[in-house]
């Protein structure tokens, strides 16, 4: 008896970019809690630098949806 495997192996790929932002997401964040416990009066500079940093992983992630979509054709 033989097995085929059907399915694609772009949302594999696309799985382990949603792991890795949210990953990158933890980090970002923690890094800020871990500063601002650090230097609160600092947290203005720090919640702006990771808004920007929360927003590049994001369109990242998105991007890889797409291409999964795109390229799985």
């Amino acid at each position: 008896m033989e097995y085929a495997l059907h399915g694609s192996l772009n949302l594999i790929g696309y799985g382990l970019a949603a792991v890795g932002s949210g990953i990158g997401v933890g980090l970002i964040f923690s890094s800020v809690i871990q500063g601002t416990a650090r230097q609160p009066e600092a947290r203005g500079a720090m919640m702006g630098t990771a808004w920007i940093g929360f927003a590049v992983v994001e369109a990242l992630a998105i991007l890889a949806l797409a291409f999964s979509f795109v390229l799985g054709n």
